[in-house]
């Protein structure tokens, strides 16, 4: 079951819902039925390594002239 993130169009209230069958839930803070589906960013969290450039240490490794 998906958890979605919804906007209540009538307070302006963002939450998010567990939803089950594809109903929309109704909003939590007034109870109104008008709520959108807000689309959400898929995000990772965590350190990523860098790309090298030419497998020296980067540019001070040689790569682009700069006195090393």
């Amino acid at each position: 079951m998906p958890i979605y993130e919804y906007v209540c169009m009538e307070c302006e209230s963002h939450f998010e819902e567990l939803v089950r069958n594809g109903h929309d839930p109704d909003c939590p803070d007034c109870g109104a039925e008008n709520v959108r589906k807000q689309f959400s960013v898929f995000a990772t969290h965590g350190t990523a390594e860098q790309p090298g450039f030419g497998g020296s240490g980067g540019c001070c490794g040689g790569s682009c002239g700069c006195g090393h």
